[in-house]
């Protein structure tokens, strides 16, 4: 079996004296798609604050191609093919599109040149970035800023794409349109963990689920033992 590209084990971390992550352990396979469920408040993006050295862990490790990545800045987990595009998608509202997808673009070291993500590569990803790459972060819709966000992570040629509430707060068409970019980019082989409370979508999505209640792993499965057990969305999830 291919060994994990990312692997956590034991996580615990929290904010001052409350303690947020009790023992999350989960790992991503290179191409695999796993989710993080749960409801808001349970430790979700805070296990990503972790991952990207945003939030220093207390105990348990965390692995990044088999070399532990506890304490790393953010630039340089980076550098080991980790992306995340954050809630509410955080694109530099004051520079224009192109200058926002070149700013943190990066090309690692043997990276086969065929499959890298380069501009033009983007806007044929995203036409509409294209036709708007001259505008200003803050002068595009919410979908396309949440595009730009996509094509920004992209551009440091990742090998795992971390989305936290990708489709939150847009429109029904533009929400559809991010679900099939996510498709596109699993079908392209690029690992990615998804943050979303639309189960619906994740289902026919992902490889793996893992929930989160209260800091801790409660149900790990397949979408098939996700869907077979419809209890475990209504107790921990609420839908």
């Amino acid at each position: 079996m291919t060994p994990p590209f990312l692997s956590v084990r034991g996580l615990q971390a929290g904010y001052g004296r409350a303690q947020v992550l009790f023992d999350v352990s989960f790992e991503v396979r290179p191409g695999q798609v796993i989710t993080l469920l749960g409801r808001n408040g349970m430790g979700r993006s805070t296990t990503v604050k972790c991952l990207f050295g945003m939030l220093p862990i207390s105990a348990g490790n965390i692995e990044v191609a088999g070399e532990r990545a506890n304490g790393l800045p953010s630039h340089r987990v980076a550098r080991r093919g980790l992306a995340l595009v954050p809630e509410g998608r955080q694109i530099f509202s004051a520079l224009t599109v192109e200058e926002n997808m070149v700013a943190t673009a990066f090309v690692p070291r043997g990276y086969p040149t065929a499959q890298a993500w380069t501009l033009d590569r983007v806007y044929a990803f995203f036409p509409r970035l294209k036709e708007r790459r001259s505008n200003l972060g803050s002068q595009l819709s919410g979908g396309e800023q949440q595009m730009l966000a996509i094509g920004r992570a992209l551009m440091t040629n990742p090998k795992l794409l971390v989305l936290d509430e990708a489709t939150e707060g847009l429109a029904p068409l533009v929400r559809e349109e991010i679900w099939q970019t996510l498709a596109e980019l699993k079908r392209e082989g690029l690992a990615l963990i998804v943050i979303d409370k639309n189960v619906g979508r994740l289902l026919p999505l992902a490889d793996r689920h893992v929930v989160i209640e209260k800091g801790r792993v409660v149900w790990e499965g397949d979408s098939a033992a996700l869907q077979a057990q419809p209890d475990i969305v209504h107790q921990y999830l609420g839908v």
